[in-house]
């Protein structure tokens, strides 16, 4: 007796929605840096009274929401690989090796990517400017940095990264479990968010730089989405199970 059954087929993925959503979001971003949007938002949390942001010493949002919260997605990123490497030996887990895999390369690219752009950017935060009691001066992004002996290394927002990796678990999910990858997909949206603001409420990034988190680390996703699960499974990819058939 031998056979075969096909893997669920890739649901159809709309690009113009999936590409132009984050493509407008980027000349959004890029036209902003003309207005004064990121300042006003940042001013709403900062106290000119005691010369620093509201939350810059908040033990819950440092301690809590930034150090352990990480550490929770760190740690699932672990899981993560552990059970890509088991899909190797476990028959059991073998049908999800590639779902498992693109997750991980999703949470490892999607996170890896900052700290080299922000080396390159030199983008300072907030707490680091004059206008909010640092010694630095505020340079829009496509615009040359001033000289200075501490550039910064505040762009893109990398606490954002770690609530947004998540999107992968969306592109993962999305073929075989369309209604839990809608909610992966609220999920990683919320908690990115809301690490986004708790680090705005802490002078260490602008509102901008963590909706351009979220666009790099939804393409990255996308990106590995398309190219190791969408195109490959059009074609056959099996897995033995008893043909009724030739039963």
């Amino acid at each position: 007796m031998s056979s075969s059954v096909s893997r669920s087929a890739p649901r159809p993925l709309n690009f113009w929605l999936c590409l132009g959503v984050p493509i407008v979001a980027a000349i959004i971003l890029i036209l902003l840096e003309w207005t004064d949007l990121d300042m006003a938002l940042a001013r709403l949390f900062y106290e000119p009274s005691a010369g620093d942001f509201i939350g810059r010493h908040s033990y819950f949002l440092e301690n809590i929401l930034h150090d352990r919260a990480k550490q929770v997605v760190i740690a699932f990123s672990v899981f993560a690989i552990i059970g890509f490497i088991s899909a190797f030996f476990f028959d059991r887990l073998k049908p999800f090796k590639r779902e498992l895999g693109c997750l991980v390369l999703s949470l490892a690219l999607a996170t890896s990517f900052v700290t080299p752009v922000k080396a390159v950017t030199a983008v300072q935060c907030p707490w680091s400017l004059k206008e909010f009691g640092g010694k630095e001066t505020y340079s829009e992004l496509l615009s040359p940095r001033p000289a200075t002996d501490k550039p910064g290394r505040c762009w893109p927002g990398g606490h954002a990264a770690t609530g947004f990796t998540l999107f992968a678990l969306f592109f993962v999910l999305r073929d075989r479990r369309p209604r839990l990858a809608r909610q992966a997909f609220i999920f990683a949206f919320t908690l990115g968010t809301v690490f986004s603001l708790g680090r705005m409420m802490q002078g260490a990034h602008f509102f901008s730089h963590n909706v351009w988190t979220a666009v790099f680390c939804w393409l990255i996703c996308l990106g590995c989405y398309y190219f190791i699960l969408y195109r490959p499974a059009a074609m056959a990819d099996r897995v033995a199970l008893p043909d009724p058939a030739r039963a």
